[in-house]
C-alpha cells in the first residue's frame, strides 16, 4: 500500500461509513448500503482505479468496515489483503500491421480495422511473414464431439476466429442447433477462451472477427482502449498468452478472406458444420511492428473471514469487485470521476452488509470469506489471481456468491438468474425466492455471455459452484411498473451510465430490490454454512469435470 490515510479519517469512516446504529442486526439495511456507496463513489476515491491513490483509500475503507463488523483478516499470514502484481501494456500509436499476398496489401489501422493488444511483457513485437489460419469458432469440445482444429498446427501462426458459438446463428434444421446452448453463450463462445486455446496450441496471435449481435456490443466497445491491456504480472509460464490478441473489424475480415478466395458469410455457414476443420489461408501473410510501453504495479484483493465453529476449513465465498474506471474525459456536465457507484460500489456494500448480518447470527459450522476483488474491469484479474493462488483450498471451497451491479429501481416480484443449467445453486435460489413470495426469471440476453463476464467465473473455472446476482441481466418485474419499468431501468443505466461518470450515487435510489436480492444470498449462505452439503454442477456444465477431480477430498 502506497498511502497511509490519516488516522482521523479512518476513525470517521469506522463511525460513519456504514453507521446506522438503529439498524436491526438481522436485516440487510438499505440505509447502510446507500451510506457506504456514497463514501466509495465520492470524488475523494477518484473512481477506485487499481494502482492509484483511489485504491489506497478503498482498501483502507473496506478494512475499517470489516474490523468494525468483527471479522478477522482473511489474507495470507494474518493480513487483510492478498497482493496482486499487475502489468499494464500500451501499444504505441506507431503500430504497423498488415495482411498481404502476392497481389494485395491490406493495411490495418489500430482502433479502426483492428483492436490489438498484448498481455506479454515484450516492449517490441516484430512479426514477419506469419501464416494465417481460419479456425472457425475455434471450439475444442470433446463432450460435444466437436473439434474445429483437427490436425492443424498453429505454432507461430495467427489464428482468426468467429465470435460466439457454432450454433449461435443456426437454423433449427441444422445439425449443430442446440449443441452449444442455442442462443445461450457457452464458454467456447467467449473471446477469452479463444485466446487461451490459441495460446495452448502455440499460436503467435489470435484475432476474433467482430459482429455486433454475436459479440453483444458494437465495434466502439471492442475498440475502446485499443492497444491497452492490464493483466497479472506473474503469469503461469505453462499458460503464457499469445503475443498478440484482439478484434478484427468485420469489414477488414471480409477483405482479408476475399483476398484468399473465400466469402466470410459462406465460411460462417461452413464453420457451423460438425465436419468443419481449420485451414490455412493460402498465400496470406501477416506482418506487424509494434512498440509497447510496459509498467508494473501492485494491487490488492481485500479479504475478511468469519471462521466456522465446526468445519472452518470448509469455506463459502461472498464477493464483489471494488474497482471502477478512475478518472476519464469530462462528460457533458464536466464530471471526470467514473465512480462506479452501482458497478460495483453497491455490490461491495452488499458484501459488507452480508458480513454484518451473518456475523450477528448464530455461528455457522463452515467459514465465510468476504472478498473484494481488484481489477475486475481489466478482465477479472483479481479474482483470477485468487483462483490461481487461493488462500483457502479450492477443493474445500463450498460455493461462491457474487454481487455485481444491483438494480436501484425498487422492489421486484422476481429475481434474475444468470447462467441457467450450470449448478444446483440455481435450484436453491428458486426455492428461496418462492419462500419470499418471488419467482425466478432467466436472463433475457443469454447470448451476451454474462455468466462468463463477472468475477464468479474465475471460481467456476477452477470448479467451485457459483451464483451471480446481476441487475442488468434482465429487466426485473418491478412491483411498481412491472417488466416494462425494469427494462427501462436497464436501458437508462446501460445507455447513459455504464462505465461513465453518470454511474454516481443518488439519493433518489430505491434500494428495496437490492436488499431483497442480498437477503436471498444471506439465506443461501446461512443454509450452506450449517450443512455438510456440497453444491454440485449440473450434467452438461463445462465445469463439472474439473470439480469432480477433487471429489475424494470432500468425502
Amino acid at each position: 500500500m502506497r498511502l497511509i490515510l490519516p488516522t482521523l479519517l479512518l476513525i470517521f469512516w469506522s463511525i460513519n461509513g456504514s453507521a446506522d446504529h438503529h439498524t436491526e442486526p438481522s436485516k440487510i439495511s438499505a440505509n447502510n448500503l446507500s451510506d457506504m456507496v456514497k463514501v466509495m463513489a465520492s470524488d475523494e476515491f477518484q473512481g477506485r482505479a487499481p494502482g492509484t491513490p483511489g485504491e489506497d483509500k478503498t482498501v483502507a475503507y473496506l478494512i475499517a468496515q470489516m474490523k468494525k463488523i468483527g471479522l478477522v483478516p482473511g489474507g495470507a499470514e494474518g493480513s487483510w489483503t492478498q497482493a496482486v502484481p499487475m502489468m499494464r501494456s500500451e501499444v504505441k500509436p506507431s503500430a504497423k500491421m498488415s495482411f498481404s499476398n502476392a497481389d494485395t496489401v491490406l493495411t490495418l489501422a489500430q482502433g479502426t480495422s483492428v483492436s490489438v493488444d498484448t498481455a506479454t511483457a515484450l516492449t517490441n513485437i516484430v512479426a514477419t511473414d506469419i501464416p494465417v489460419v481460419f479456425v472457425g469458432f475455434g471450439a475444442n469440445a470433446p463432450e460435444q464431439d466437436w473439434d474445429d482444429y483437427g490436425e492443424i498446427d498453429l505454432t507461430g501462426k495467427l489464428a482468426i476466429f468467429l465470435v460466439n458459438d457454432p450454433d449461435f446463428a443456426a437454423e433449427p434444421q441444422e445439425a449443430v442447433a442446440g449443441r452449444f446452448g442455442n442462443r445461450r453463450m457457452t464458454y467456447y463462445g467467449r473471446w477469452a477462451y479463444k485466446f487461451e486455446e490459441a495460446a495452448r496450441r502455440g499460436a503467435l496471435g489470435a484475432l476474433v472477427i467482430h459482429e455486433t449481435e454475436a459479440a453483444g456490443y458494437d465495434w466502439s466497445v471492442a475498440a475502446a482502449g485499443a492497444g491497452e491491456n492490464v493483466s497479472l504480472a506473474n503469469k503461469d509460464p505453462k499458460a503464457l498468452p499469445v503475443t498478440l490478441q484482439g478484434w478484427l473489424h468485420n469489414d477488414a475480415a471480409q477483405e482479408l478472406l476475399a483476398a484468399a478466395g473465400h466469402d466470410l458469410d459462406a465460411l460462417r455457414n461452413t464453420a457451423r458444420q460438425p465436419e468443419f476443420q481449420a485451414f490455412e489461408l493460402e498465400g496470406i501473410r501477416f506482418d506487424a511492428d509494434l512498440e509497447v510501453k510496459i509498467t508494473t504495479f501492485d494491487s490488492q484483493n481485500v479479504l475478511g473471514l468469519l471462521p466456522g465453529n465446526e468445519r472452518p476449513d470448509e469455506v463459502i465465498i461472498a464477493s464483489a469487485h471494488w474497482d471502477a474506471y478512475g478518472i476519464g474525459a469530462p462528460d457533458e456536465q464536466g464530471r471526470t470521476v467514473r465512480a462506479g457507484a452501482n458497478d460495483d460500489a453497491l455490490g461491495s456494500a452488499g458484501i459488507l452488509e452480508l458480513a454484518r448480518v451473518i456475523k450477528a447470527q448464530p455461528a455457522m459450522a463452515r467459514s465465510a470469506l468476504f472478498a473484494f476483488w481488484t481489477a475486475e474491469e481489466a478482465g477479472l484479474v483479481g479474482s483470477m489471481a485468487y483462483a490461481a493462488d487461493p488462500i483457502f483450498p479450492i477443493e474445500k471451497t463450498v460455493a461462491n456468491f457474487t454481487l455485481d451491479i444491483l438494480q436501484t429501481a425498487g422492489a421486484a416480484k422476481d429475481v434474475i438468474l444468470v447462467g441457467k443449467g450450470q449448478s444446483d445453486l440455481e435450484d436453491d435460489l428458486a426455492r428461496a425466492a418462492k419462500a419470499a413470495g418471488r419467482y425466478v426469471t432467466e436472463e433475457n440476453l443469454p447470448e451476451n455471455g454474462l455468466f462468463y463476464r463477472a468475477d464468479h467465473f474465475s471460481m467456476a473455472r477452477v470448479g467451485v459452484p457459483v451464483l451471480l446476482m446481476m441487475g442488468i441481466a434482465g429487466g426485473a418485474d418491478l412491483v411498481v411498473g412491472g417488466r416494462e419499468a425494469g427494462n427501462q431501468w436497464i436501458a437508462d443505466y446501460i445507455g447513459n451510465c455504464y462505465h461513465k461518470p453518470c454511474d454516481a450515487w443518488s439519493p433518489d435510489w430505491d434500494l428495496t430490490g437490492a436488499v431483497q436480492d442480498i437477503e436471498l444470498f444471506r439465506q443461501l449462505i446461512t443454509e450452506l454454512g450449517g450443512t455438510t452439503r456440497w453444491p454440485a454442477w449440473k450434467p452438461g456444465s463445462e465445469f463439472k469435470a474439473t470439480r469432480e477431480q477433487s471429489a475424494s477430498l470432500r468425502q
